[in-house]
């Protein structure tokens, strides 16, 4: 697992604060955990993250190296409101089957098991064949800040978005998105020959850029692709490249 940081928000507007700025309904920390984003107000991703319900704060689990960035932005976005920041440690465990006492159900997927925060071990050891089986990018992976959509990567069917909630930052270009767009490119799950270093690029047989080569696991991968292109030979580097539509 990449190395994940917490961060601890606390206050009386805490909750508030933080639908008025991500993509998902915070409200649904009611039944578990929420996998949720931070966009540009040009609606690009910033950070993923998981917020997980503690009895007077609500506690942000993100990926180390988007850590100090997201803090950074929350801050300023702060202003009057009743609400503390604070980067504080945090333990993951990953773990399959039923969801333990104490652990809470991954909301993206149910093949993706559950989350625990109090040290306990988790067990899971096929996580790059999961996610790539269901479309789930990674955070620093698939995932780059200023570089994609979340439409194009797939939160829609993850739970990642919720079209009712509400104004948020970079809402109106999601919801322009999700009504009014054909999408020309996007995540998609591709069969590979063998391996090859994740952020090659991927090609048509006649040389056109066609997309990019991420995580990779048993023949299979995630890949960022133009849908136009999609359906036919494609190479990156000496792997060929082809849709998988199973």
């Amino acid at each position: 697992m990449r190395a994940r940081t917490g961060i601890r928000v606390t206050g009386g507007d805490r909750e508030g604060f933080l639908q008025n700025l991500v993509t998902n309904d915070v409200g649904r920390l009611r039944e578990g955990l929420v996998w949720t984003a931070l966009l540009t107000p040009q609606g690009k991703y910033l950070a993923d993250f998981f917020l997980v319900p503690e009895d007077d704060a609500i506690l942000i689990d993100v990926d180390a190296e988007l850590a100090a960035g997201l803090l950074q932005r929350l801050s300023l976005y702060k202003l009057r409101a009743d609400v503390k920041l604070a980067a504080v440690e945090l333990t993951v465990a990953r773990g399959s089957g039923p969801v333990p006492d104490g652990a809470f159900a991954d909301p993206r997927h149910p093949d993706l098991g559950w989350r625990a925060y109090d040290g306990r071990e988790g067990d899971i050891a096929d996580w790059d064949r999961r996610r790539i089986a269901h479309l789930v990018p990674e955070s620093g992976i698939e995932l780059v800040p200023n570089e994609c959509y979340p439409l194009e990567m797939n939160f829609e069917a993850l739970n990642g978005v919720d079209f009712r909630k509400g104004c948020y930052v970079g809402q109106e270009v999601t919801a322009r998105m999700k009504h009014k767009t054909v999408m020309k490119k996007g995540l998609t799950r591709v069969r590979v020959s063998g391996t090859a270093p994740i952020g090659t690029e991927i090609g048509t047989e006649g040389g056109k850029s066609a997309g990019t080569l991420y995580s990779q696991s048993d023949g299979k991968a995630l890949a960022f692709l133009r849908l136009d292109r999609a359906n036919q030979m494609l190479v990156a580097g000496k792997v060929t490249v082809t849709q998988d539509n199973l």
